[in-house]
């Protein structure tokens, strides 16, 4: 929670003068009890009106004075908290953008949305509370108590007991319920990951009428956040009942002993009646510093998980970008034929006891075109990852261009890789904002191109608005072929050495499938291309097809030699041909 002050820094002026000019305010409000005094003692004892009207005058000077204070200080507070709160979101995002694929999977997408949304929220609201009252309520606390005794010693040893009470008794249900909160915040992230899963599979819900089921669910989890909220609200409720009670009780003490000494003319009736007034102060400020140290017991459960997030490392080192030019300088085979290359590669997922892919052994030369195929849970999409470094080999080493992928700096290896994942995914804007992802200096004629490439052509010249057709959130305008061809032409306006199709044509048809391979062949013989399918007439034209089987290359050759030496990629090809009726392309 220390390291998140750094965020204060840029607004170390706003931090000081948010509290001072509340403290400023507080010290009126500590005048004011005085003013009344003088104004029963003096004014309406010897009946005069002047001297009431005079004071009176002067309460409303301090009253408009302290609202003055109070604005100015607010100011500086939620230019404070507002300026942290976007320096923390901002910094947290970068930092999550560099966690590994690993990294992302272990900690969770769901928690990761409501640390960057909502505990930075919950943040934002604690540090401005913090300026505006940590300060001014024990200020009005202690200062009630010394104006307490420039008034009467002996009335004043009761505020001297009641605030040492009072104190302890915050401390203890603080020191409850900060883990309380923590558990909170937990619970919903499951909470957010129930909602997400549901809203994004609504269709698939919906087709297997499982939404009593899914409700269900939802209600469960929702439960138990809400009893768990309910249950440390209570705890955090017993705040203002006890601080109540106790003043309550301050006070009747104060009456009975102060009582006495007016009775006896030890004491002045406009003493007791500033007595009552920082006694009545004492109560709105304690309250007050309730209410701040539930927000601040939230704030720092926040604090906890936003830091936790923060200090995790992102997953992967890279060399910094001089080391990585200077072992590119050195290294002879940077330029040469071979473009990638598994040296003895096997790989496990983070918290699996089996490997995903054990042993791969190949050599790829620029200009190829690479087939991979197996049955589900092969490892055809783990082992393409591994190429642009999604992730890192558990042991072996992969090799791209004649570099060890960990050689390169970060972000220098992906430069030269387009890839496209299974799931194709648009990003809300136009259609050209989204094909620039690719290449943000792309001319009109390369975004040409790759359309025509991808079989996108069609689907831009059918949109009225064209390359300016708007894309909603998700690409939900836009059919899954659609989506699929508009992704495939977003990573071909990169111009990549290294192109990845994983599994990137499932939602074509079989023609627009045979004319977008055609399309790639007859690119020139730079760019090395994989091309990860379920159809064996996607890759059948593949110079080099790899066929896995529980993570294991069983077969590796052209469409004629694997359909005579290997079983697996027979039974697959016979499936699709025989049994549905495909015919090779």
């Amino acid at each position: 929670m220390k390291g998140l002050l750094k965020y204060l820094k840029p607004y170390t002026k706003e931090s000081i003068l948010a509290p001072a000019f509340k403290l400023v305010e507080a010290l009126l409000d500590l005048i004011v009890p005085l003013v009344i005094a003088d104004i029963v003692n003096t004014g309406v004892k010897t009946g005069n009106r002047q001297y009431i009207i005079i004071r009176f005058a002067f309460l409303i000077l301090l009253a408009v004075a302290g609202l003055g204070f109070s604005i100015t200080a607010q100011f500086f507070a939620a230019r404070a908290s507002v300026g942290f709160a976007a320096a923390l979101r901002r910094d947290l995002f970068s930092h999550i953008q560099n966690f590994s694929f690993e990294k992302l999977d272990k900690i969770g997408t769901e928690t990761l949305i409501t640390r960057i949304t909502g505990d930075v929220a919950q943040l934002q609201n604690g540090v401005n509370m913090v300026l505006r009252l940590l300060l001014r309520s024990p200020f009005i606390v202690f200062g009630a108590m010394i104006m307490a005794f420039t008034i009467n010693v002996k009335a004043a040893l009761i505020f001297v007991i009641s605030i040492p009470v009072l104190a302890g008794v915050v401390s203890a249900i603080m020191w409850i319920t900060i883990p309380l909160y923590k558990k909170v915040q937990s619970l919903l992230d499951g909470v957010l990951l129930t909602t997400r899963e549901n809203l994004t599979g609504v269709r698939v819900i919906r087709a297997f009428c499982k939404e009593e089921e899914e409700v269900k669910e939802f209600d469960n989890k929702n439960d138990a956040f809400t009893k768990m909220n309910l249950f440390v609200g209570r705890i955090s409720a017993l705040l203002n009942p006890a601080t109540y009670v106790l003043i309550n009780i301050a006070t009747c003490i104060l009456f009975l002993h102060a009582g006495d000494s007016v009775y006896t003319g030890e004491m002045e009736q406009g003493d007791l009646l500033a007595l009552y007034n920082y006694m009545a102060q004492m109560i709105v400020e304690l309250v007050k510093l309730a209410s701040l140290i539930i927000t601040i017991n939230k704030a720092l459960a926040c604090g906890e998980r936003v830091s936790a997030v923060l200090k995790e490392e992102p997953g992967m080192a890279y060399p910094d970008k001089e080391e990585a030019s200077e072992e590119a300088d050195s290294n002879p085979y940077t330029d040469s034929e071979i473009a990638v290359l598994f040296d003895h590669v096997s790989f496990s997922y983070a918290g699996s006891k089996e490997d995903a892919l054990t042993d791969l052994n190949f050599v790829i030369h620029a200009g190829e075109t690479i087939g991979i195929i197996g049955g589900t849970g092969s490892g055809k999409s783990t082992l393409v990852n591994l190429i642009p470094r999604f992730y890192d080999a558990t042991k072996g080493s992969v090799e791209v261009f004649g570099r060890d992928v960990k050689e390169y700096a970060q972000g220098e290896l992906i430069q030269n890789i387009g890839v496209v994942p299974q799931k194709a995914v648009l990003f809300a804007g136009s259609i050209r904002d989204n094909l620039k992802w690719g290449n943000e200096n792309a001319t009109e004629e390369e975004i040409a191109r790759a359309l025509e490439i991808s079989q996108s052509s069609e689907i831009v010249e059918k949109k009225e608005g064209k390359l300016d057709e708007i894309v909603e959130q998700g690409g939900k305008n836009f059919s899954g072929g659609q989506k699929q061809r508009l992704t495939i032409a977003r990573a071909l306006v990169k111009n990549p050495r290294i192109l990845i199709l994983d599994d990137s044509s499932s939602a074509l048809d079989y023609a627009t499938d045979l004319k977008l391979r055609r399309a790639l062949k007859s690119l020139d013989g730079e760019m090395t291309t994989f091309i990860v399918s379920q159809r064996t007439s996607s890759i059948q034209n593949a110079d080099l097809i790899l066929v896995l089987d529980d993570g294991q290359i069983v077969g590796s050759g052209t469409h004629e030699e694997l359909l005579k030496d290997c079983d697996v990629y027979r039974e697959i090809y016979d499936s699709q041909t025989k049994d549905n009726g495909e015919e090779s392309a």
